[in-house]
Parts: structure tokens; C-alpha cells; sequence
């Protein structure tokens, strides 16, 4: 794991556990409820009214257990983070998959803890976030610093032209292609073949002036 050391906080981080997998729900609530320095203010599995009990009870950190609730169901993160910018959210038990981790950071994912993790490493990716920092396996690390370096035009001060002037189904696509969905996974969605969504994100980068899917995104415009 990779950490940025800063001096220890004495203050309750609350933290609220949306965990599908019960035994994993269950476990890290044992584990967090010993700590002094954290606080359980929810624990549940996902359902319609997830978000609304989420940004209820008020957490600084979400802990997450399932990248295909999270990112392919209605967008869970960006739906979250839209409600509550502030919540911060650490995702557990998670692969080392680089396309899967950069799609969550993207998201706005800032912890990235692994399956064979320790209690204490979840415990400090908790801490960390809580902190004002981010935290991932080293491996995938690398990986971030690639996407960056192969993305120069998703760096600050660089504009792009940006078109609003997407058609009815574009515009579909784009809050789908937000949320972190795949082409395969958008043309399940819409009912659509994977190649005619691969047509449309084609025309759809040329629009906004963009070199691929994660700079069209960042880009904002049609797609805030």
C-alpha cells in the first residue's frame, strides 16, 4: 500500500460501511468499532434508498465493497458525491484490475484497498482519506501516473473546445459514459449494439475536441 504520512488526528472520523457482501459488512464493523478514532454512524447493503440514508446520517468517509453496485448501477459514487461532495469514499476488497481502479478514481474515488489487505491497512486507508489524502497499492500507482502522463490535455490550465449541441441519444450516452459504464456495458443498457455506441462516442469526441473517453468526460459541458 502506498501512504502519505501526515501527524496523526485526534479527531472521530464517522464512517458509514455499504457493504453487499454481509460477512465483509459484518466483519469490518467489528474491526472499526474497536478503534477510538472512529465512529459507525450506518452499515448496509445497497438499495433504492442507499443514498438518502447515506447523506442522513452525515459520514466523512463511505466504505464500499462492490465495484459493479458502485460504478454499473445508477452510478452509486458520482450520484453520492453529487449529493455530498465532502463524503470521501474508500473502496475494500478490491482487484488489482488498472481499468477498473482508474475508472473509480475518475468516480472520485480516493482509497483503493486490496483483498488481501490487513485490518490495520483498512484501518489506516480510513485515516489517511479521512486526512485529505489518497491511498493504492503500489502497482497501481504507476498506473495513475501513466493515465496522467498519456492525458496531457486533462491537465490544469489546458482548454478544450467543448460542444453542447450532443442529439437526444448522445446526450444519453454521455450520462452513462459519466457514470463509468463501458461501451459494452452502455449498449446492454440502451439496448444498443456495441458498435453502434462505439460509432457515437466516435462523433461524440470529435464534438467536444477530445482525444478520449476520460478527457471527454473531464471536459464538463454536456455532461455536468
Amino acid at each position: 500500500m502506498v501512504f502519505v504520512e501526515t501527524n496523526p488526528r485526534e479527531e472521530v472520523v464517522t464512517v458509514f460501511l455499504l457493504a453487499e457482501n454481509r460477512l465483509l459488512r459484518e466483519a469490518l464493523m467489528r474491526l472499526l468499532s474497536k478503534k477510538d478514532d472512529i465512529r459507525i454512524v450506518g452499515s448496509a447493503s445497497y438499495s433504492a434508498q442507499i443514498l438518502q440514508q447515506i447523506l442522513d446520517a452525515k459520514p466523512k468517509i463511505v466504505v464500499l465493497d462492490s465495484v459493479t453496485k458502485a460504478l454499473c448501477q445508477d452510478g452509486v459514487i458520482r450520484r453520492l458525491l453529487e449529493g455530498e461532495p465532502e463524503i470521501k469514499v474508500v473502496m475494500v476488497g478490491m482487484e488489482a484490475d488498472e481499468s477498473v481502479f482508474l475508472r473509480l478514481v475518475q468516480q472520485g474515488v480516493l482509497g483503493y484497498v486490496l483483498t488481501d489487505a490487513s485490518a490495520a491497512e483498512v484501518w489506516r486507508a480510513i485515516r489517511c482519506v479521512a486526512a485529505g489524502e489518497a491511498v493504492c497499492p503500489p502497482s497501481l500507482s504507476v498506473a495513475l501516473f501513466r493515465s496522467v502522463a498519456s492525458s496531457p490535455t486533462s491537465l490544469p490550465g489546458v482548454r478544450l473546445q467543448r460542444s453542447p449541441d450532443f442529439s437526444p441519444r448522445q446526450q444519453q450516452l454521455a450520462d452513462l459514459i459519466r457514470a463509468g459504464l463501458s461501451n459494452k456495458e452502455v449498449a446492454a443498457r440502451l439496448n444498443l449494439s456495441e458498435q453502434t455506441v462505439k460509432n457515437h462516442v466516435h462523433r461524440m469526441l470529435r464534438k467536444v475536441g477530445a482525444a478520449d473517453r476520460a478527457t471527454m468526460v473531464q471536459l464538463g459541458g454536456p455532461f455536468a
